[in-house]
């Protein structure tokens, strides 16, 4: 499925990629970078002493927009590991250095204009979370964009369709022989419907917001996600972003909370 996946990543930008070429050959009016643009964020924390901990978290995103596409990649990872107090099996209180979050994921969506407002889009995404409701889950999908509103200030797009969606619940652990044993959970599939609203909103020159909601509902688990930041500018290339992220899965197993949120500070460059 992992392959899968990300062969279907690189063949739609390796397809968007060959029809921009192609189109550039012959239209004069396309800008040199063909309407690509992009950003990295950042953020790192570290505590030592009477405390340990570190947690690190990256995002990277390109976006293309020009009179024929509307594309976007991205991936995302977080990493975080905690200084913990356990029970050894003799029953003596340690302290360990342990990993307490372990995520990435990487999405890609390919839009073909209609018109200057509607869009055919493909889209697919990936994600692997060691503590999260599903150890991995992946969907692709088909559908229609429509950009409802796009001005000097904001700009609102809608998206829709038909998708289908693999995915593994997390590891169970049972308790066999005195110990706790992490049972494997079966791989489940089914369709559902994709559904994404992407906001963005200049306050002032130097200061942007955005917001995107993201749906894939299906008859066993609906999944969640929305993406609030408020990026603030310093120089032209860099900027400082906080972030709230909030996933909720509707259908998880017994002692798995059903949502996760996420509350960043980061350094953005963008290019």
């Amino acid at each position: 499925m992992k392959k899968t996946l990300i062969a279907g990543l690189l063949l739609a930008a390796f397809a968007s990629f060959a029809a921009q070429a192609q189109d550039g050959a012959t239209d004069t009016a396309a800008t040199s970078n063909g309407g690509w643009s992009g950003s990295g964020e950042f953020g790192f924390a570290s505590a030592t002493g009477n405390s340990r901990s570190q947690n690190i978290n990256a995002k990277l995103g390109l976006n293309q927009e020009n009179e024929q596409w509307k594309n976007s990649f991205f991936v995302d990872a977080l990493r975080s590991k905690s200084q913990q107090k356990v029970v050894d099996t003799a029953g003596n209180t340690i302290e360990q250095f342990n990993t307490t979050a372990n995520r990435y994921d990487g999405g890609a969506s390919v839009g073909y204009k209609l018109d200057p407002r509607s869009y055919i889009v493909g889209a697919a995404r990936y994600e692997h979370d060691d503590f999260g409701a599903n150890l991995w889950q992946g969907i692709v999908s088909l559908g229609y964009g429509y950009i409802a509103l796009k001005d000097e200030r904001n700009e609102l797009s809608f998206e829709i369709g038909p998708g289908y969606k693999r995915y593994r619940p997390a590891d169970v652990d049972t308790v066999v022989g005195g110990a706790l044993v992490p049972q494997r959970q079966q791989t489940q599939s089914e369709m559902v419907a994709r559904g994404l609203i992407n906001y963005k909103y200049k306050l002032t020159d130097n200061t942007a917001f955005e917001d995107t909601f993201l749906m894939e509902a299906g008859s066993k688990n609906t999944y969640l996600q929305n993406d609030a930041g408020l990026a603030v500018s310093m120089t032209r290339k860099l900027a400082l972003k906080v972030g709230f992220q909030v996933r909720h899965n509707s259908d998880v197993l017994p002692g798995t909370k059903k949502m996760d949120t996420l509350t960043t500070t980061n350094l953005v460059y963008s290019f």
